[in-house]
This record gives structure tokens, C-alpha cells and sequence, in this order.
């Protein structure tokens, strides 16, 4: 998105101008700005937790909501999760030193057969930007590799993708692989691709169908927040 007007000297703003100019410099998806920002807030003495959310996972908030409802597509949100991640790389580090309490941790994969992943690469940014940790187990993904995943990395959510008729099936495998394994109630299990419905979904024993990676994003907080709440 081009802009006439002339550089905002982001320093000079205030925390509340600078919060509300980063949600614009993401939804622009301005990486150099998100990377400017994020040091001025830490420089001002806020905690990488605090940049995390109030900066950067509430601007991908705004940004899903206008995927979700047609007014964004991929290709502005793909610049916008660019920007999130300049900003997470800062992040990352120091989140990790002060053991910051993220979302969850979520396994993702394209199911065996199928080579698309361009749907699945969108959830998996957009789940980055809702606060989650994201194992991104890329295409062609078996049983077991997932089970594998899920256990290494005591993850929270399994997020399964397909793009074909023929491939779709192979999500009831993998979960019903779960069951065989005493596994299931485990995990929160989503699924999601071109051809799938939530009709789909109900019947592989999925906890939800998710049509776009934005609701994706809001599935996964409101399904880890209402387990945790029955905790």
C-alpha cells in the first residue's frame, strides 16, 4: 500500500499513538516499521510480552477480521504476517528468556498425499500471530509423523489441511490413529482445505472445521481457552 504522506517519526509518538500506529504499519504490512516500533517499546521499558500483544497479536487481530470478512486477501495478508514476523524475531528471544505464557503450541501438516500448502502456510502465520507456537510440518504428512510432533513438542492443538477429494479421507486415519493410541482427548484437533465442510469435519471426529486460516486463528484461542477454563 503506497502513502503520500510523509514518514512518521514513530519515536515521537506516544505508547498509545505508537500501539495504534503499529496495528496500521501491520495491516500495511511495513516490516521496517514493526521492527522500528517493537525496539521503542522495549527501549521505553515495556516487557516482550506486553509488545507481543497489545502490538503486534491485536494488529493480526484486525487483520484476520478483514480476511475473515473479504475486505483483505492473501497476498496483503502474507505482507502483514511478514511484518509480524520482523517483529517476532526481536521478540522471540526474550520471550523465551522470561518464560512469557504463550496461546499454545500448535502442529500443523498438509496430509499424506497431497503437496499443496499454501492454505496451510497462511494458518500457520496467522497462528503465529494470534500468540501460538507453530510446528509446521510442511506436506506429504503420515500418522505417525504427526503423533511424533504432537509428543515432542507436548503441543496443544493438531491442525490438519487438504486440497483434494482423494486425500481428505487420510485426516480420519490420523485420528483415528490418535484413538488407537489412547491419544485423542489429548489434542484439539482442526481440519481445513478448499473441499472440506464442517459436515466433513464432524464426521472424521475433528473438534472444528475451519474455512479460512483467520478463523483458524480464532478457533484455536477460543477451543485452548475454554479447555484451559475446565482445567
Amino acid at each position: 500500500m503506497t502513502d503520500d504522506s510523509p514518514d512518521i517519526d514513530l519515536a515521537s509518538l506516544s505508547d498509545e499513538e505508537l500501539t495504534e500506529q503499529m496495528h496500521s504499519d501491520l495491516y500495511d504490512g511495513i516490516a521496517d516499521a514493526i521492527t522500528e516500533g517493537t525496539n521503542i517499546f522495549l527501549d521505553r521499558g515495556w516487557n516482550a510480552e506486553k509488545v507481543l500483544n497489545d502490538a503486534l497479536v491485536e494488529g493480526m487481530r484486525i487483520v484476520g477480521i478483514d480476511f475473515r470478512d473479504g475486505i483483505l486477501f492473501v497476498p496483503e495478508v502474507l505482507l502483514a504476517a511478514n511484518a509480524m514476523k520482523a517483529g517476532m524475531a526481536i521478540l522471540r528471544p526474550l520471550l523465551a528468556e522470561t518464560g512469557a505464557v504463550r496461546q499454545g503450541t500448535v502442529v500443523i501438516g498438509t496430509v499424506k498425499g497431497d503437496i499443496h500448502d499454501i492454505g496451510k502456510n497462511l494458518v500457520g502465520m496467522m497462528l503465529e500471530g494470534a500468540g501460538f507456537d507453530v510446528v509446521d510440518l510442511g506436506i506429504n504428512t503420515d500418522a505417525d509423523k504427526f503423533i511424533n510432533a504432537l509428543l515432542e513438542h507436548n503441543a496443544d492443538i493438531l491442525g490438519m489441511s487438504a486440497l483434494l477429494t482423494t486425500t481428505m479421507p487420510y485426516m480420519k486415519v490420523v485420528i483415528e490413529e490418535l484413538k488407537k493410541r489412547g491419544l485423542r482427548d489429548d489434542y484439539i484437533v482442526l481440519v481445513g482445505g478448499a473441499p472440506l465442510n464442517e459436515e466433513f469435519g464432524a464426521a472424521v471426529g475433528a473438534d472444528a472445521y475451519c474455512r479460512d486460516a483467520a478463523v483458524a486463528a480464532e478457533t484455536a484461542r477460543a477451543l485452548v481457552a475454554k479447555r484451559r477454563a475446565a482445567a
